[in-house]
């Protein structure tokens, strides 16, 4: 019983720790990640906008729904292994720069993510600048210790280049 009382304490000692570390942690951040690929601007801006071709290449998307129009703004619902993110336009200039932001503030995460499609020698460049935030402690302090706050982005560059057939690798 006494080594029980002991493991136990032990474990509410861990996430008090990592519960204040994340407390102490800011809710916002800004992160970035780039892709070069040999791929015109244009054939990456297809791939970045064309929102029911997604399931098709990024193997962490199970399936699209598109949303009604909210004042002129498309919008769509990625269901994930993690649940449901409903996403939608907020800026869409072809075919150089496209910003989307997690249309649900209820969500623990929400945010924006800012793509730039750049010509580049033989090539072009993908930007994405994630300006999000993360609400419980816990959920910061994961996002910054344990998963990383470029992970998604950097999933999601390497998903694309596949989908070029490219083994390109995202940068900062």
């Amino acid at each position: 019983m006494k080594w029980a009382m002991i493991v136990v304490g032990g474990l509410v000692l861990v996430v008090a720790v990592v519960w204040a570390i994340g407390a102490a942690l800011p809710k916002d951040h800004v992160a970035s990640r780039k892709l070069k690929l040999k791929q015109s601007p244009e054939a990456i801006w297809t791939a970045i906008t064309d929102v029911d071709a997604f399931t098709a290449w990024r193997k962490d998307v199970k399936s699209i729904k598109k949303l009604p129009d909210e004042n002129g703004r498309a919008g769509w619902v990625e269901s994930m292994d993690m649940g449901d993110v409903p996403l939608r336009i907020e800026e869409f200039t072809p075919p150089r720069r496209l910003v989307t932001r997690i249309a649900d503030p209820n969500l623990p995460f929400g945010g924006t993510w800012t793509f730039e499609v750049e010509p580049a020698e033989g090539g072009a460049t993908l930007r994405i600048t994630e300006t999000g935030e993360v609400k419980p402690a816990l959920f910061r302090f994961m996002s910054r210790f344990v998963f990383g706050q470029t992970a998604t982005m950097e999933s999601y560059l390497k998903f694309l280049a596949a989908k070029f057939g490219e083994n390109a690798a995202p940068t900062e």
